[in-house]
């Protein structure tokens, strides 16, 4: 392509860019970590469609901030190399003349990106900069960019981020307010967090296709996947079997890997898309806590739209996943480290800081039974001794109270409660 062609890519993106209707769009927790004054490139990653760009067009235009724009998941520049990166450059130029912040939308499409925003950074050029793959923060960036850069970490919506997309308020406890936040729940754990899915009618479709076009297109073409097909049928496995430890041996064997060290590798291409994250089995030795992790979906939708997403037995585990998001979530806010914990009994989350156990969680749809009460609590309290932390938390289904025993004191939480909740 030459110089044309690019100038035309710019336009063309940049007449998308003013048609963006501020008003329509919601706001997000995440909008107030951007650092505009700052020297270092902010970087927004996430799993695709879960408003990076979004909200990076709204915080720069509600900061009135003079940008140029380029997105590269454009098939217009799907051949792009690193050495056209600098006749892109002179075609922003060209469209928007002088600006104050360069952004650039899903940049990792370009091999060695990452030398190209290294010399930027040093020319004292302001960047923002989206990607949908946990490399480019894992590898590319701590390797080439040596700490020049602001993370911000984009999930899909919380609930109460879904909430105020349909303007029910969270504080409105009357008959009606508390009927419409147990609806709405209902609806965010069945359809998730994703925003395009409020304006989609077939939404299992949607998220069936978004999953598998993640596959394809950030894991498949990015890796060299040997097993593709298996791939795929490994992926919907593993968000038909949420919450539970992950056997790398055993899913080489089902899915017939050469290895468990591919299986493995396969297992990682997923979390780098962000189609699974990883929470590590809590140990005070650093060593011990990567022998063993369960696993999790980023978001519900993937859940539903798994086999078994709809059944009963499911309901749990759809709440110690929603639970677990929300807690990476807030590590932007409390900086807490998130595990869980094993010891001939399980404690669903460990929030940790600085090596320092500070909140042991469970996840219960149902406390009514006097067996899972007493499992739960228990389970609580025998941690709270080996792990030395005192604040102890069940979220459950609907339930709200405290449980008291020797002194010691349990929170029981609502889900919708915890989740509208401001730590």
């Amino acid at each position: 392509m030459n110089i044309n062609a690019y100038k035309q890519v710019v336009l063309d993106q940049k007449k998308e860019k003013d048609e963006i209707d501020l008003t329509r769009l919601a706001s997000r927790r995440e909008e107030a970590y951007f650092d505009w004054n700052s020297p270092l490139a902010q970087i927004v990653i996430g799993v695709r469609r879960s408003g990076k760009s979004t909200i990076c067009h709204k915080a720069l235009q509600q900061n009135h901030i003079n940008y140029g724009y380029i997105n590269f998941d454009d098939e217009r520049l799907y051949d792009l190399k690193a050495e056209n990166l600098n006749t892109v450059l002179e075609a922003l130029y060209m469209v928007y003349g002088d600006f104050q912040y360069l952004f650039f939308d899903e940049i990792q499409n370009v091999e060695t990106w990452f030398l190209f925003v290294n010399r930027l950074l040093r020319q004292k050029i302001r960047l923002l900069i989206t990607g949908s793959n946990a490399k480019l923060l894992s590898a590319e960036l701590s390797t080439h960019l040596t700490g020049r850069y602001h993370q911000i970490e984009l999930f899909p919506f919380s609930f109460s981020e879904f909430l105020k997309y349909k303007n029910i308020r969270s504080d409105d406890d009357s008959t009606r307010g508390v009927a419409f936040k147990k609806r709405a729940f209902e609806e965010y754990l069945s359809q998730g967090g994703f925003p395009e899915l409020f304006e989609v009618k077939n939404k299992k479709a949607y998220i069936k296709n978004l999953f598998h076009s993640i596959i394809a297109r950030d894991i498949r073409c990015r890796f060299s996947v040997r097993y593709p097909e298996a791939l795929r049928k490994m992926a919907d496995y593993l968000t038909d079997t949420i919450a539970t430890e992950i056997n790398y041996r055993r899913l080489a064997e089902q899915f017939s890997f050469g290895s468990s060290h591919t299986a493995e590798n396969y297992v990682g291409f997923l979390r780098q898309a962000y189609l699974l994250v990883g929470i590590q089995k809590f140990s005070f030795k650093s060593k011990e806590r990567v022998r063993n992790e369960k696993n999790y979906a980023i978001d519900p939708a993937f859940i539903s739209a798994a086999k078994e997403g709809f059944s009963e037995k499911n309901l749990g585990w759809r709440l110690e996943n929603i639970v677990c998001i929300e807690l990476l979530r807030r590590r932007n806010q409390t900086l807490n480290d998130v595990y869980y914990y094993r010891n001939g009994y399980e404690i669903d989350f460990v929030l940790c800081s600085d090596n320092q156990v500070v909140e042991l969680i469970q996840v219960s749809a149902d406390m009514s039974s006097e067996k899972t009460f007493n499992r739960e609590t228990n389970a609580l309290f025998r941690a709270a001794s080996e792990l030395k932390c005192d604040r102890l938390t069940i979220v459950t289904l609907n339930e709200d109270g405290e449980y008291a025993d020797a002194g010691r004191k349990i929170k029981i939480i609502s889900i919708q409660n915890w989740l509208n909740s401001i730590e």
